[in-house]
C-alpha cells in the first residue's frame, strides 16, 4: 500500500508540474524536444511528433526539455552528451522574457490549481469539515472588535446552543451566525454554564471577521503529531499522548497547553502524560520563537507538537461554497509551508524536521489507508508544498530559472551566458544533492531511533 500510495503521489505530482511547462511552451510556440517523468537513464517511452515521452529510472523529479535550453537542461547535469543544433525562431532563449517567464512558471501554476481543484471536489463530494462539537476552547479578547467585549468573559468549556435564536449543531454554525449576522444586536446563548451574552455585531466586514475568529473550538490537550528532532521528540513525547500539566499546572485543553509553553521559552519544564492508561513524566527543553502579535516582536516558547485530532462533521456545500472553501484552502496550506519554511531558516524549528522520500512515503501510505478522501487532501497539500520549493531561487529549480530571467530583465535583455548558466546549474544541482542527502540521513537517523 505504502509504494503504490508514493508512485501514485509522485507520479500524478510531476505529472501535473511537467504539463504547466510542456501546454505553455506548446502556446507560445516553443520546440519540445523531450517531456521525462523522473531523471535520470530513459526506462522506455515513445516519440510523438518532435517530442520524446519517456519514464526515466529516478523517480524524484522530471522535466521539459526545449530547444535552447541545452545548457541547463537535466540530460546535461547527468553528464549526457548535448549534440550541436542550429539555432530556430523556435527556441527558448529567442522568446521574449514574458513568454519565458510564463513557461517556467506554469509547472507551479498547474499545481496550485491541481490543489485548488482537489481542495474544491472534496467540498463539493463530501461537505466541509468543521468541528463537531459547539464547546468553546479560548477567546482571543484582543480580537473582539467594540461592542462585543462581553464574550471575553465566556468560561473554556462552555457550549453556545444558540446564537440570535437559531440553534448552533456545529462549529460552522458558530463561525457563520457571527461572520453572517446583520449588524446591531444580537444574543448569544451558552450552557455549562447556562447564561445569555448581548453584542452589538459591527456593520463593517472585517470587524466581523474578527469576531467569528476571536472565538476558537475546544481541542483535548495533548500530541496529536510530534515534529522530527523537536525538543518534544528528543523528551519522548509520542504522537497520542494526552498531555496532562505542564510545570504542574495542570492542561485540559490544547490552548491551555498552548498558553503554558509559549510563556517558558527556553526552560526546562516537567510535563505530564497520560499514555495508554498510565502516567508519565517527561523533562522538556523549550524551544524559543519570534512571532510578531500586535505589532510587537515577542519571544515564545515551542516544543514541536501538534494538535489531536477532533470530532469532525460534514456540511454540504454548493459549487460555489466549494469553490471558495478551496481557495481559502490552498491559501491556507500555503501560508502553512511559507511559515514553516520561515521558522526552518530562523532555527524555530530544527534541521531534523526535514524528511525525504522516506517521510513521504509513510505520509503516502498513511494518508491512502486513512481513506480516498483523506489521499485527495494529502495529495492536494503536497502539490502546494511542491510549487512552494520550486520557487525557491535554487538553479535548477525554476526559482532559480526565474532568477535568471529577472536578471536579464534588469540588465535590458542581456542575460547570463550559457556558460555561466551551466556553471550555476552545477551549483544548483550540488545544492539540491545536498538537501536530499540532509533529509535521507534525517530518516535513517529517525529509523534507526537517533
Amino acid at each position: 500500500m505504502t509504494i503504490l500510495a508514493t508512485v501514485i503521489v509522485l507520479g500524478v505530482l510531476i505529472f501535473v508540474h511537467e504539463l504547466g511547462h510542456f501546454w505553455a511552451a506548446k502556446s507560445v510556440g516553443i520546440e519540445v524536444q523531450r517531456f521525462s517523468i523522473g531523471l535520470g537513464p530513459k526506462l522506455f517511452g515513445f516519440k510523438r511528433g518532435e517530442t520524446d515521452y519517456v519514464l526515466s529510472m529516478i523517480p524524484l523529479g522530471g522535466y521539459v526539455k526545449m530547444g535552447g535550453m541545452d545548457d541547463e537542461v537535466m540530460e546535461r547535469i547527468e553528464g549526457g552528451a548535448v549534440p550541436e543544433r542550429v539555432p530556430s525562431d523556435r527556441d527558448f532563449d529567442q522568446k521574449p522574457i514574458w513568454a519565458r517567464t510564463l513557461v517556467i512558471s506554469a509547472g507551479v501554476i498547474m499545481n496550485m490549481l491541481f490543489a485548488f481543484a482537489v481542495y474544491s471536489f472534496v467540498a463539493a463530494r463530501w461537505g466541509i469539515t468543521e468541528y463537531a462539537s459547539t464547546r468553546i476552547g479560548t477567546v482571543v479578547a484582543e480580537s473582539l472588535p467594540p461592542g462585543t467585549e462581553a464574550l471575553a468573559t465566556v468560561e473554556p468549556g462552555s457550549r453556545v446552543v444558540r446564537i440570535d435564536g437559531e440553534d448552533t449543531r456545529n462549529w460552522g454554525d458558530i463561525v457563520s451566525g457571527l461572520y453572517t449576522a446583520e449588524p446591531g444586536s444580537l444574543t448569544v446563548e451558552l450552557v455549562e454554564p447556562t447564561r445569555s451574552i448581548a453584542i452589538s455585531v459591527p456593520a463593517d466586514e472585517a470587524e466581523r471577521s474578527r469576531l467569528a475568529g476571536a472565538l476558537q473550538p475546544w481541542i483535548e490537550a495533548g500530541a496529536g503529531s510530534v515534529v522530527p528532532g523537536s525538543p518534544a521528540e528528543t523528551a519522548g513525547l509520542e504522537a497520542g499522548d494526552r498531555i496532562v500539566s505542564v510545570a504542574g499546572v495542570p492542561t485540559q485543553s490544547w490552548w491551555d497547553l498552548v498558553r503554558e509553553i509559549e510563556s517558558k521559552p527556553g526552560q526546562r519544564v516537567e510535563i505530564t502524560v497520560s499514555r495508554e492508561g498510565r502516567e508519565l513524566v517527561r523533562a522538556v527543553n523549550v524551544g524559543s520563537e519570534e512571532e510578531t502579535r500586535d505589532g510587537a516582536t515577542v519571544t515564545v516558547g515551542k516544543i514541536g507538537v501538534g494538535p489531536p485530532n477532533s470530532e469532525m462533521t460534514y456540511t454540504r456545500a454548493s459549487i460555489g461554497e466549494a469553490l471558495v472553501h478551496g481557495y481559502r484552502e490552498t491559501v491556507a496550506v500555503t501560508s502553512l509551508i511559507l511559515g514553516f519554511l520561515k521558522d526552518l531558516v530562523t532555527g524555530g524549528i530544527s534541521p531534523r524536521s526535514v524528511g525525504s522520500i522516506v517521510t513521504i512515503g509513510e505520509a503516502s501510505g498513511q494518508a491512502a489507508q486513512a481513506g480516498f478522501e483523506v489521499f485527495l487532501r494529502f495529495m492536494a497539500l503536497f502539490s502546494v508544498n511542491l510549487a512552494v520549493l520550486n520557487l525557491l531561487p535554487i538553479p535548477v529549480l525554476d526559482g532559480g530559472h526565474l532568477l535568471f530571467l529577472a536578471i536579464e530583465a534588469v540588465r535590458g535583455g542581456r542575460g547570463l551566458t550559457a556558460q555561466q548558466r551551466l556553471e550555476w546549474s552545477n551549483v544548483g544541482f550540488i545544492i539540491i544533492v545536498g538537501i536530499m542527502l540532509w533529509a535521507l540521513s534525517n530518516d535513517f537517523l529517525r529509523l534507526v531511533g537517533l
